[in-house]
């Protein structure tokens, strides 16, 4: 009963996290193989009728990554002063309601992102971020923060997270 409700109480963090989340766009990089860059997991989620875009889709995306426990306090750091330039960066690539949790399971730190994307041009908004030079810049400092997670897809840097609900 105790390891049920465990699981139960794990599953529920990601769970309650995944409605919301906008990462200032740290990893907003879901393509940069461009620049060499470890690249970023992209999930198609789920696609919905939406307001946000002026053709009515929505696209939702989940992620997560391990999180350093001696980066916690500078990664924290830099998101609560995010770099006006990454913002604009990712607001301009159709990047809405992007959050980033962070979660203790076990001892260790994980860090889960969620965004939405309401563009019509997905693979060309991602090279735009990719190729920004500000965004970059950005990258060199949250990637060391960041360990990528046994099971992520050969030249991927975040692990996609399915989604398996949603309500609106």
């Amino acid at each position: 009963m105790a390891i049920k409700l465990r699981r139960w109480a794990a599953f529920g963090v990601f769970a309650a996290i995944g409605f919301g989340l906008g990462m200032m766009w740290n990893h907003g990089r879901l393509d940069c193989d461009a620049v060499g860059a470890p690249s970023e997991m992209k999930v198609v989620l789920h696609s919905q009728a939406g307001s946000d875009t002026a053709k009515g889709k929505v696209t939702r995306i989940g992620q997560v990554i391990g999180l350093r426990p001696e980066k916690k306090d500078y990664y924290i750091e830099l998101h609560a002063n995010t770099w006006p330039s990454i913002l604009k960066r990712i607001r301009e690539s159709n990047i809405r309601n992007y959050s980033i949790y962070l979660a203790e399971l076990e001892g260790k730190l994980y860090l889960f992102s969620y965004f939405e994307y309401v563009g019509d041009d997905f693979e060309g908004d991602m090279a735009k971020i990719a190729a920004d030079s500000e965004t970059q810049r950005w990258w060199k400092e949250t990637d060391p923060c960041q360990i990528r997670l046994p099971g992520t897809p050969e030249g991927k840097w975040w692990m996609p997270i399915p989604e398996v609900f949603h309500t609106d």
